[in-house]
C-alpha cells in the first residue's frame, strides 16, 4: 500500500540528487580473515561479466590463495603507498580514479586513516567524494571498527582500535552484507597462515572471535530492523512485525517498580529485544516525597540499562488498560510486563480490574505478569550465572562405562556444518560447493551426496571435479523417486560429504523419515557433513514465519539439529539483491517469477526473514559461547533456577504455545513441561490423535508432556496451578483465545483464576493468534 502524499520540494530535489550519486555497499565481518575481500572481489568479477566497468584500488589480499584468485583480470588503479610505524599503507588515488571514472570502485578498509596532507583525512571521506562524482563504491569493514562497537570490543577482547568510522555508517550504505564465519573456520585459516594474527593475537582467541561474531550479527540485525520498520511505516502497517521483540514495562513510582524493570530488562536481553518503560501519573496530584524518590531511582535505572522512559498523565485508573494498550500498539510492543494485581475479587469489582482490562484491550500483545517474590525470597532479580556452584572437580572423577562409550562415539563422529539462509536463492548451495572445492584442493576427500542446483548455472559451475554419489531410487505410488543414498556414501567412506536441504522429508518407506536422520547415520560412521537449510524450517520459528509471510511451512526440523552442528554459518544477502536474482531467473523458472515476487518474495517478507535469520544465528552463537562457560553475555545473565510450565488446550493455538514455551525455556536454560487437562472421563479417538500430535511436538522440542483429568471445566485452572506448584514452576505460560459472548457467560475463564491464585509465579499470557497476525502487504 503506497503513500499518496505529495512529495515536498526538498524530497523531490533529494530524489533527483540520488539519481546522480553512486551506490555504496559495505561488506562487514567479525574479524580480519572472514572473507570480506574475497566476496567483494567475487562481486567485482560478476559485475564485469555483466558489462559493468569495475576497477580496484587499495585492495589488500594478504596473499590468501582464494582471494588472489578472485583478482582475475580486474583493472587496478594504482594507490598511493606510504609508511606508518614501519608498515606499508595504501591511500586511494582520488585524482586518478575521477579521471578514470569507472562505474564501480572496489576498495578495502573503510576505517582507514589517510596520510598527513591528503585531500581528506579518512577513507570514508574519500568514498563520499567518489559517490558525489557518481562513482559507486563497494568496501569492507570489521565490526569492531564501528564507533559504538569499539568499546564493547575492548571490554570483551582487550583490543584497542585506533581507526574507526561513525556508528551511523551502516545507515549511509545502500546495501550492507554480513560475511558470517564460524570461529573454527577463522582459526583454521590462521593455522594455515592465511590470516595475520601477530598484530592482535588476543583478537584471534576462540571466545573473542565468537563474541565479535555475535556483535556483528546483532548489529546488522538492528540495521535490518530499522529498514523493516521504515518499510512497514511506508506501507501503513501496524502491530508487531513478528520478528523483533519489543518489551514494555508498566512501572509505578513504588518500591517494586525497579523489580518489574529489572525483570523486563532480563526478558529483553535474553530475547534480544528493545526495552521501554512507561509510568502513569495523575495530572492534578503532586507526587509524595516517597514517590519522588522512587521516580529518581527509576529514571537512574532506566538510564543505566539504556531503556526508553516515558511518563504519561492519566486522570482515571479505569482508563489505564486502554491507554496502555494503545501505547503498546503505537510502539509495536510484543510483550507488556507489569505486576500481578494485589486486589481481591470485591476490590476489583469496586475499583476496576487493571488485569482483566489489559487482557481485554491487548489481545494482539503478550502480557507478562511478574510475581512479587521479595517477601518470600528477597529481591531475586538478576543473580549471577552459576558456573561452578555446587560442582565437584570433574577432572578427577572416574567416568562410567556409558560415559566412556559416549565420548568414544563423539571422538569417532564426523564434523557437522550447516549453512543457513533467510530464503531460497541466497547462495547456500553455491557456498557449500565452494567450500567442498576448497577442501578438495587441500587434499581432503570430498564427495557430493545430494545436490539441488534448481537449474542455476552459477551453482552447477561450482561442482568442478567433485564426485557425485548416485541417489537411491525408490518407488512410491507408481512413481520413481530419488533420495540420499546413505549406504552408498558409507561404503564409499569419504572424509566429507555435501548434502543439500537438511529439512527435507524422505519418501515414505525410507529407513529414516527425515534427511537430518540420514545425516546422523553418516556422522556416526565417522564421515563429516556440510549441509544447507533455510531459517523458516526451524520448528520453533514456524509460527513467526507464518505471521511474517502468511505461509505455514510444512517441512520442519527440530531445533536441536542446529545445536547438534559443530559449526553454523549464515549466508546473508540483501533483499533487493535476492529479488534481482529472482527476476534474472536464477532462483525459480521465469514463468514463476511474478508469482514469487508478489507472494513469498515480497520486500517486507524478505526483510523480516533476513532479520529473523540474523537474530537466530546470533542467539545460536551466544548459546555456544555460554557452553564454553563464558562470563558475560549480550543477552544478560541467567536466573538461578527456572522451570517453565505451559498449559494448553486442544485448539489450533496449542502448537504455537508449545513452540513459544520451548523458545523461552531454551533461552533461560530451563526445564519445561506441557500440560493438557481433559474435563471428561473418556477421551474420544479423534481427541487421542490430537493429543498425540501435541505430545510428539513437545517431545521433538525436548519437553515433557503430561495429561490430567478434571471433573469439570471449573476445576481446570486449579489443577494447572497445583501441578505447576508441584514441579516448582517459576513461570506459567497460557494462551488467550477469542470467546463468543455465549462462551463468556457459560464458560468461566481459565486465565483469571490462574492470575488470581498464581501470583507467586510469573505468568505469561500469549496473545490471541487471530488478533496478532498481520499481512505484510495487501
Amino acid at each position: 500500500m503506497g503513500s499518496f502524499r505529495r512529495k515536498t520540494p526538498e524530497e523531490i530535489l533529494y530524489s533527483i540528487s540520488k539519481l546522480h550519486r553512486g551506490r555504496l555497499k559495505i561488506y562487514i565481518g567479525a574479524v580480519s580473515g572472514s572473507g570480506k575481500t574475497y566476496h567483494m572481489l567475487q562481486e567485482g568479477q560478476h559485475l564485469k561479466q555483466q558489462g559493468i566497468d569495475a576497477v580496484i584500488c587499495a585492495v589488500s589480499t594478504r596473499q590468501r590463495p582464494e582471494t588472489v584468485e578472485q583478482l582475475g583480470d580486474l583493472e587496478r588503479v594504482p594507490s598511493i603507498h606510504w609508511i606508518k610505524d614501519g608498515m606499508e599503507r595504501k591511500d586511494l588515488n582520488l585524482e586518478a580514479l575521477v579521471k578514470r571514472n569507472p562505474e564501480v570502485v572496489l576498495v578495502d578498509g573503510l576505517a582507514h586513516r589517510n596520510r598527513e596532507g591528503a585531500q581528506f583525512p579518512t577513507r570514508l571521506d574519500d568514498i563520499q567524494f567518489l559517490l558525489n562524482h557518481g562513482i559507486s563504491v563497494i568496501t569492507t569493514v570489521n565490526v569492531y571498527e564501528l564507533d559504538g562497537a569499539t568499546e564493547l570490543a575492548r571490554k570483551w577482547t582487550g583490543v584497542v582500535v585506533e581507526e574507526t568510522v561513525p556508528a551511523n555508517t551502516l545507515e549511509m550504505a545502500d546495501e550492507v552484507q554480513l560475511i558470517d564465519v564460524s570461529p573454527e573456520t577463522i582459526l583454521k585459516r590462521l593455522e594455515e597462515g592465511h590470516v595475520n594474527g601477530d598484530s592482535s593475537p588476543m583478537l584471534f582467541e576462540r571466545s573473542n572471535i565468537g563474541k565479535l561474531r555475535e556483535l556483528a550479527l546483532r548489529l546488522v540485525a538492528e540495521d535490518v530492523n530499522d529498514s523493516h520498520e521504515k518499510y512497514r511505516m511506508e506501507q501503513g502497517l501496524t502491530g508487531p512485525s513478528g520478528v523483533a521483540e519489543r518489551i514494555l514495562v508498566s512501572a509505578q513510582y513504588h518500591w517494586n517498580g525497579s523489580i518489574h524493570v529489572r525483570r523486563g530488562q532480563q526478558i529483553a536481553k535474553r530475547l534480544g529485544g528493545d526495552l521501554m518503560i512507561v509510568t502513569f501519573v495523575h495530572p492534578k496530584k503532586m507526587l509524595s516525597r516517597e514517590a519522588t524518590a522512587f521516580k529518581r531511582s527509576l529514571l537512574k535505572l532506566a538510564d543505566k540499562i539504556g531503556a526508553k522512559f516515558e511518563e504519561l498523565t492519566l486522570a482515571s485508573r479505569r482508563k489505564l488498560p486502554g491507554m496502555l494498550a494503545r501505547y503498546a500498539t503505537l510502539h509495536q510492543v510484543t510483550r507488556i510486563v507489569l505486576g500481578h494485581s494485589k486486589l481481591n475479587r470485591w476490590q476489583e469489582l469496586w475499583r476496576g480490574s487493571i488485569t482483566n482490562g489489559i487482557l481485554k484491550k491487548s489481545r494482539h500483545t503478550d502480557i507478562y505478569f511478574v510475581a512479587d517474590r521479595a517477601e518470600k525470597e528477597g529481591e531475586r532479580i538478576l543473580p549471577t550465572k552459576m558456573l561452578t556452584e555446587g560442582r565437584s572437580d570433574d577432572r578427577y572423577r572416574r567416568l562410567s562405562d556409558q560415559e566412556v562409550e559416549r565420548k568414544i562415539g563423539e571422538i569417532r563422529r564426523g564434523r557437522f556444518k550447516v549453512l543457513i539462509g533467510a530464503a531460497p536463492g541466497v547462495g547456500k548451495t553455491y557456498a557449500m560447493l565452494r567450500e567442498g572445492n576448497d577442501l578438495q584442493k587441500k587434499g581432503i576427500d570430498v564427495v557430493i551426496g545430494l545436490l539441488e542446483t534448481h537449474g542455476r548455472k552459477e551453482t552447477l559451475a561450482q561442482v568442478g571435479s567433485l564426485q557425485t554419489i548416485p541417489r537411491a531410487k525408490l518407488e512410491y505410488r507408481g512413481a520413481n523417486l530419488e533420495e540420499l543414498d546413505v549406504q552408498s556414501i558409507i561404503r564409499r567412506n569419504p572424509e566429507v560429504v555435501l548434502v543439500d536441504e537438511l529439512a527435507h522429508t524422505n519418501v515414505p518407506g525410507s529407513k529414516n523419515k527425515k534427511r537430518f536422520e540420514d545425516i546422523v547415520d553418516i556422522l556416526n560412521a565417522g564421515i563429516s557433513v556440510i549441509s544447507t537449510m533455510n531459517v523458516q524450517h526451524l520448528e520453533s520459528l514456524n509460527d513467526a514465519v507464518e505471521q511474517i509471510t502468511g505461509v505455514r511451512v510444512r517441512e520442519t526440523l527440530p531445533d536441536h539439529v542446529l545445536r547438534m552442528a559443530d559449526e553454523v554459518e549464515l549466508i546473508d544477502v540483501d533483499p533487493k539483491t535476492l529479488q534481482q536474482r529472482m527476476r534474472e531467473g536464477k532462483i525459480y523458472a521465469l514463468d514463476k517469477v511474478d508469482q514469487a515476487l508478489n507472494h513469498f518474495f515480497r520486500t517486507g517478507n524478505l526483510i523480516a526473514l533476513r532479520e529473523l535469520a540474523l537474530r537466530e544465528i546470533a542467539d545460536d552463537v551466544d548459546e555456544r559461547l555460554e557452553a564454553w562457560e563464558r562470563n558475560d553475555s549480550l543477552r544478560g545473565p541467567l536466573r538461578k533456577q527456572e522451570t517453565v510450565f505451559v498449559g494448553v488446550t486442544l485448539s489450533t493455538n496449542a502448537e504455537r504455545l508449545i513452540r513459544r514455551g520451548f523458545r523461552i525455556a531454551y533461552r533461560l536454560k530451563a526445564d519445561w513441561v506441557v500440560t493438557y487437562v481433559h474435563d471428561h472421563a473418556e477421551v474420544a479417538d479423534e481427541l487421542k490423535k490430537r493429543i498425540k500430535v501435541l505430545e510428539d511436538l513437545t517431545a521433538r522440542l525436548g519437553g515433557k508432556f503430561m495429561m490430567l483429568f478434571a471433573r469439570s471445566r471449573r476445576q481446570i485452572p486449579y489443577l494447572l496451578l497445583n501441578k505447576a506448584n508441584d514441579i516448582q514452576s517459576t513461570q506459567m505460560i497460557v494462551g488467550q483465545s477469542k470467546r463468543t459472548l455465549w462462551e463468556k457467560i457459560w464458560k468461566r475463564s481459565v486465565i483469571r483464576p490462574i492470575l488470581r491464585y498464581g501470583r507467586h509465579m510469573d505468568v505469561l499470557v500469549i496473545a490471541d493468534i487471530e488478533a496478532c497476525y498481520y499481512q505484510d502487504e495487501g
